[in-house]
């Protein structure tokens, strides 16, 4: 507690003190304050006017402090230091907050202003000093200290201050006007000067180099650059000769030499009190001491003639003096790039945006970026209504892409090959006004070499082209099924020498002209001998020899490539397979996921990079590996899965629409089973690079001789339902003949009562099933349809449900069980069906099941299945459903004299 002695002595400084800014108040400030609109240095009166308000809070809590120690020692109380200091706490740390962050004063007024404030802290120091004597331990004793430590540090920061106004004062007396004019600012202080302590710059000895408080200075000659201390970084190293740093700018970096650390401690502490936006308290102590300034930065800047950011403007985050993470880049023409940075260069995902020339709309670039320049997948929509999808390399497109226009003059789409911007090597061309579609060979955004060309009536070519233009002799196949074979021209006209084959089996050998207004006209040979007939005119395929599977949509296969060799990391897997899942809400909303769809069923598995490596690890047996594979090649987040999703569009792009031709299905069903082999390959890739991480051996189901074995196994039936849709229409188209015949005998067949269909096949009539049927007296015999092997026949309608080989053989298998069940009831024993037994009523079976394209899905079965299915149990089954092209004839031709 505090004596009456003591209280007095507050309230005698206090008042003092008090009197001493009223006086100051009266006779400099309010004079000032009245002239000031009359001033010409804007800039000097607001910063007048800043002082003005600290003065006033200084005089406010004097006074209030005055108040309360008179009020306290007129009624003779006595009073607790911890209440008046726990009282205006709050009030005197926010007036010192202010202070410290705004240090400058007018150099006029300084020596008028100082003085008195200096000798109050002295006063105040004293006394707490002599009151902190008698008091005896306790809080109201730890008040009084702390209250002494932060007087102490007032003191010594307004010596500091003042100490900085004077060196900044000599520092412009000492400078020419020219430097003056451009670097003197009211509120600038010089915190270190080169000229009083030595420091040598890389450049020149006799440079000067100035410390302020928000700008770095060096002085060569008669010019100076300026550097914001936001934007300095110093990064210590060592060297042969001793220590030594660099200060990172943007721009260049600068080297000094200095035997000292003064420099690199008032340096750093000086760039960190910029970056906070207020000085430390008091300005030289300990406060902060040790802690450097961040490395990343977030500020904006304007680079002026640095590189190929010349005159841009760029917001975000910075390191070591360079662009580096998140940030916008705006250029004076309009152009802006958002995205990912690193050191100085546009590096991960970005979105820029350019205008086009003489036009209101824009080129948006939704890409990846590698050091500047575009690399990886990215996504292009141009302000003529085109979109590009597909992959870029040094800013220009390159590898696999899809490059399609929308607008109403000329619609086209173009899936392919691309090198250097331009269309070169495979690729597929969709015209939409022509109606037709182009697969072949490309180069330099002309077709050239071999190309199909496949139009939406149903005619398909084979030609050679050279600059767009057809030259050479080709294959033309008509809607008819008509093949011709020699020269023609664009609009399909016959001219030369050429042969032309009919439907019939007619061949018509010679020189065909085309004259105006007579038609066409042929001289030669007709060959009306059909022994050659055989269906082989439905049978051609084209592009086998001319397009070899290995060699189609090679861009999508070595980005994955490139993906393995650099080792599975993530900015590479990002950059060649789309967009990664963990882009901002922000940017995903502007971007198309081309490859980024989430499969609902992937949950419980992580496809991190890491993580798909180790999980590959735990499912190498076979069981395991068929559940982890199903899940990965359905997940667009899995790198197989990308892999997939990608063969899949190119294959949509040949093969759907006006590419479903049947004369294209061998191609592509060989294109199916080679991209079986290849995701086999590129998972034993990834599983190799696993192993090797974990220095572990391949486990036996990597042989090189099952890779083959492995792809038809268990790939294939994961990925057939993909391209299941086009591959299916083809082999309908193929298989159409043959189809209509087979159904046209079932609507026949279907008009048969059970005993008289029975009859008709020559089924056995021990066999029959009739004894199972429950009959009403008014029912008969011959009016009951559809009951005899019923189960069997549902079985192997189930077979359309399903598009996996190895499904559609066992739905087979079990509808050939079905029938021997049936039978075996009905002989009352077990009975193994021989071929004549079989072969009628599997023919029973499937014309009660009434499959419309039975010929094609046979066939499907065959070309795919697995070769270790063939030889056994479901050959012989496909075989005997094969056989009833034997008995279509004869049903069309008997059905309608049996039922008479």
């Amino acid at each position: 507690m505090c004596t009456a002695e003591a209280t007095a002595s507050l309230l005698q400084v206090e008042e003092t003190f008090s009197a001493c800014l009223a006086r100051i108040n009266t006779l400099i400030l309010k004079p000032l304050l009245q002239a000031g609109s009359d001033q010409k240095g804007k800039e000097n009166f607001k910063l007048f006017l800043l002082l003005n308000d600290r003065f006033q809070a200084l005089w406010n809590l004097t006074e209030e402090n005055y108040c309360m120690l008179k009020q306290k020692h007129s009624s003779s109380e006595s009073f607790c230091i911890q209440d008046i200091y726990a009282h205006h706490k709050t009030v005197l740390k926010q007036f010192l907050t202010d202070f410290t962050s705004e240090t400058s004063m007018s150099l006029a007024l300084y020596t008028v202003l100082h003085k008195p404030i200096r000798d109050h802290i002295e006063h105040y120091i004293l006394l707490l000093t002599k009151l902190n004597e008698v008091l005896k331990e306790g809080p109201e004793k730890d008040v009084v200290t702390s209250a002494i430590k932060e007087y102490v540090k007032l003191e010594s920061f307004v010596s500091q201050v003042l100490d900085e106004a004077c060196f900044t004062k000599s520092l412009w007396k000492s400078l020419s006007y020219k430097f003056t004019d451009m670097l003197c600012v009211p509120e600038r202080r010089l915190l270190e000067d080169s000229k009083n302590l030595p420091i040598s710059a890389s450049t020149n000895r006799s440079d000067r180099i100035l410390l302020f408080d928000d700008v770095l200075v060096l002085i060569q000659g008669n010019s100076f650059q300026s550097f914001d201390l936001k934007l300095v970084w110093v990064d210590e190293n060592l060297s042969l000769f001793g220590s030594y740093y660099v200060f990172f700018t943007v721009g260049p970096a600068i080297l000094f030499l200095c035997p000292q650390a003064v420099w690199q401690w008032k340096l750093n502490q000086a760039v960190r009190q910029a970056l906070n936006g207020k000085r430390d308290f008091p300005l030289w102590g300990k406060t902060g001491e040790g802690t450097k300034p961040p490395s990343c930065r977030f500020f904006t800047y304007v680079f002026r003639l640095e590189g190929k950011f010349k005159n841009t403007s760029y917001e975000g985050e910075w390191h070591w003096g360079k662009p580096h993470g998140k940030g916008t880049l705006k250029w004076h023409d309009g152009r802006n790039h958002v995205g990912d940075f690193k050191e100085g260069l546009e590096h991960g995902f970005g979105i820029c945006l350019v205008p086009r020339k003489s036009e209101d709309r824009y080129d948006c670039y939704k890409c990846h970026w590698y050091e500047g320049k575009m690399r990886g997948y990215g996504i292009c929509e141009y302000g003529n209504d085109m979109v590009y999808k597909g992959y870029f390399k040094d800013n220009v497109r390159q590898g696999f892409g899809i490059l399609e226009n929308f607008s109403a003059e000329h619609p086209f789409k173009y899936s392919g090959q691309w090198e250097n911007d331009k269309k070169n090597g495979y690729g597929v061309w969709e015209d939409k006004d022509r109606g037709e579609r182009y697969i072949g060979t490309w180069l330099d955004d002309h077709k050239h070499g071999q190309g199909i060309v496949v139009t939406q009536s149903g005619v398909c070519y084979q030609r050679t082209f050279h600059a767009d233009k057809m030259v050479g002799s080709g294959i033309l196949l008509l809607e008819d099924d008509s093949v011709y074979e020699g020269n023609f021209t664009e609009d399909l006209t016959f001219v030369g020498k050429g042969k032309l084959s009919f439907a019939n089996g007619f061949i018509l050998e010679g020189t065909f002209t085309n004259k105006s207004g007579q038609g066409l006209q042929t001289h030669g040979i007709l060959n009306t001998s059909n022994e050659q007939l055989d269906d082989r005119i439905t049978k051609v395929q084209l592009g086998l020899e001319e397009f070899p599977v290995e060699k189609r949509w090679k861009g999508i296969y070595d980005q994955f490539l490139e993906f393995i060799h650099s080792g599975c990391k993530e900015e590479t897997e990002e950059s060649f397979t789309g967009f990664h899942i963990q882009t901002s809400k922000e940017l995903r909303k502007s971007q198309e996921y081309l490859f980024c769809q989430k499969y609902e069923g992937t949950e419980d598995v992580s496809w991190k990079t890491e993580d798909i490596l180790e999980e590959l690890v735990q499912h190498q047996e076979l069981e395991s590996l068929q559940s982890y594979l199903e899940k990965a090649l359905k997940s667009s987040l899995h790198p197989l899965g990308k892999l997939l999703k990608a063969l899949t569009i190119a294959f949509q792009a040949t093969y759907s629409g006006i590419g479903a031709n049947r004369h294209l299905l061998t191609m592509a069903q060989e294109e199916v089973k080679y991209y079986a082999k290849k995701i086999w390959e590129f998972y034993q890739g990834l599983l190799h690079l696993a192993l090797e991480q974990k220095g572990q051996l391949p486990s036996k189901c990597m042989d090189e001789d099952t890779s083959d074995e492995k792809a038809c196994s268990v790939v294939l039936p994961l990925i057939l339902p993909c391209f299941y849709p086009e591959l299916f229409m083809l082999y309908m188209l193929y298989h159409e003949r043959e189809d209509d015949l087979y159904c046209q005998g079932i609507v026949d067949l279907s008009l048969f009562p059970d005993i008289k269909l029975l009859e008709f096949l020559d089924v056995q009539k021990h066999l029959w099933p009739l004894k199972d049927l429950t009959l009403t007296t008014n029912q008969r015999r011959s009016l009951i349809k559809d009951k005899c092997f019923l189960s069997a026949t549902e079985c192997l309608q189930k077979l359309i449900t399903t598009v996996d080989p190895r499904e559609k053989l066992v739905i087979l298998q079990k509808t050939y069980e079905e029938i021997e069940s049936t039978v075996s009831r009905v002989v009352e024993k077990d009975y193994r069906l021989p071929m004549d037994d079989l072969l009628p009523l599997l023919m029973y079976v499937v014309s009660r099941a009434k499959i419309q394209h039975l010929g094609a899905e046979i066939h499907l079965i065959r070309d795919l299945m697995d070769p270790a299915n063939r030889g056994g149990l479901y050959d012989f089954l496909l075989t005997a459903l094969e056989v009833r092209k034997c008995f279509q004839q004869r049903q069309l031709e008997v059905a309608v004299a049996f039922l008479e």
